[in-house]
């Protein structure tokens, strides 16, 4: 008979961590006043002793009465990040719209949080009411921490949080965006600039790393403005204000792209307009590329190649792992990509020999 596992103490996790007790108490339950650096360093050395696991045991949705309708039959739509992801997205309003279908053709009731701190979480929701919580796009660590010491079961969409591992449902990014790149290299584009953050959402980062890839199977040197993977902001206004002043740097510098692959549709409607304003004419002197087909990438003029995402069915999905997350708890975590289409509309063309003549006889 195997012996029963000791109880891992937070005085434990302070030792290995370096840190007082006080400070991992903090760290575990969301509070402020440790560092993000410190915090991370605690949840990792947490997990990797076994202390989530015992805070879990014998939690309500573990036992099974969480799945009696009448005890909890609520799912929780976390949308926090409401400034950059809200229900007004035609992304993310789409992924809502999927999860809530899903959820209602299962006999059971949503409610849409956009609470973001930890601290006051408890108070928008009763917990002994919720089956579990399905978090949309970036959600905080210490939010996260705090849904765990619930002890509810969570899905997360668009984002992953490796101190606090969970189930999770992507668009297959990275290969997506490489064959995309693929797509410019094949009509002849030689120099490609990336557009978006990558550290501003995971998604960003593998359609940053599938450009990059696919640049590098062709043997094509990366020409990458460092302000285009930077910072842009997060309204139409913020994005052009930065992309006008980088576009005029690199067209006085002689340095103008035949392509601009952009991180999603919204940056690549800023970047069209925006090369309007400087006479660039797409495409016939330079193509632009988006990502998730929202509703103007088909109305703008002209309209733009992307690539369609079926957002509905992430949120479906997500609802799917969820189910099956409280029905077997001790099931391996599954990570799940749904595949992107590649949408070719107007906005890529061959590019102009007068710009790309050099490198494509090169």
């Amino acid at each position: 008979m195997g012996q029963m596992a000791k109880k891992v103490t937070m005085q434990q996790i302070a030792e290995q961590a370096g840190v007082s007790k006080y400070a991992v108490s903090k760290a575990l339950s969301g509070q402020s006043g440790v560092s993000d650096e410190t915090r991370e360093r605690i949840v990792k050395i947490a997990t990797q002793l076994g202390y989530f696991l015992q805070e879990n045991r014998g939690n309500h949705w573990k036992s099974g009465v969480a799945k009696e309708k009448g005890k909890a039959n609520t799912i929780v739509v976390l949308l926090p990040n409401v400034r950059m992801q809200n229900r007004a997205s035609s992304f993310w309003g789409r992924i809502v719209d999927g999860i809530s279908t899903a959820v209602t053709d299962r006999g059971y009731g949503t409610i849409l949080v956009t609470e973001h701190s930890p601290e006051n979480f408890l108070q928008v929701l009763n917990p002994s009411g919720v089956l579990g919580v399905i978090g949309v796009g970036l959600v905080a660590t210490s939010l996260l921490l705090e849904i765990r010491k619930l002890g509810l079961p969570f899905v997360l969409i668009d984002h992953e949080d490796e101190s606090v591992p969970s189930d999770t449902v992507f668009v297959d990014n990275f290969d997506v965006s490489r064959q995309l790149t693929h797509f410019l290299l094949g009509q002849g584009h030689r120099h490609l600039q990336f557009v978006g953050d990558p550290c501003f959402a995971q998604s960003f980062r593998h359609r940053w790393l599938g450009f990059r890839t696919a640049l590098e199977e062709h043997g094509i040197p990366l020409r990458q403005s460092n302000e285009l993977v930077g910072s842009l902001g997060v309204t139409r206004d913020e994005h052009m204000a930065c992309l006008t002043r980088v576009v005029s740097q690199l067209i006085r510098g002689g340095e103008m792209p035949t392509a601009f692959v952009c991180a999603n549709d919204s940056l690549a409607i800023s970047v069209v307009t925006m090369l309007r304003q400087f006479d660039v004419d797409v495409p016939a002197d330079v193509s632009v590329t988006g990502f998730d087909d929202i509703d103007d990438a088909s109305e703008m003029k002209p309209a733009l190649t992307t690539v369609y995402v079926d957002k509905k069915q992430m949120g479906a999905r997500a609802v799917d792992l969820l189910l099956q997350r409280i029905d077997h708890p001790d099931a391996p975590r599954e990570k799940l990509h749904i595949c992107g289409d590649i949408v070719l509309r107007d906005s890529t063309a061959a590019p102009p020999l007068r710009w790309d003549q050099t490198d494509r006889e090169a």
